[in-house]
């Protein structure tokens, strides 16, 4: 059991740098779809009680709101 929850961190974190690495290259607009996205869909499990339309829904809904955020500084 012990060694099982050594593998699942581990393979958790090698997925996290993987995935840090993939956004090197991203437009700011991209990234902050994805973190919209990300955001959706942690806030949609949670209103939704863990349902996967509600996740699925925040997700689409984060991501959308992310793409149309202006960071550019005026």
């Amino acid at each position: 059991m012990k060694s099982m929850k050594k593998t699942i961190m581990y393979s958790l974190l090698a997925i996290a740098l993987l995935g840090t690495s993939a956004c090197s290259n991203m437009s700011t607009r991209d990234k902050n779809t994805a973190i919209g996205a990300g955001i959706g869909a942690v806030g949609g499990a949670v209103l939704t009680g863990g349902s996967a339309l509600g996740t699925v829904g925040g997700a689409a809904v984060g991501g959308v709101i992310g793409n149309q955020i202006n960071t550019k500084k005026k």
